[in-house]
């Protein structure tokens, strides 16, 4: 079935906005959040296992 143009302009501006969310997500982390010599992938996955443990 084809994709109407609202469904495939919904499509676009999600991933614009993911995007962005994205970004913004890693710069916080990067300035706030990340610990010496650690990357922010390193840091994503360290805040990801202190929540689960403290939760």
């Amino acid at each position: 079935m084809a994709k109407s143009k609202l469904v495939k302009a919904n499509e676009k501006i999600e991933k614009a906005v993911v995007g962005s969310y994205q970004k913004i997500e890693d710069k916080f982390i990067d300035n706030f959040l990340r610990q010496d010599n650690e990357t922010i992938e390193e840091a994503k996955e360290r805040l990801k296992k202190e929540s689960k443990e403290k939760y």
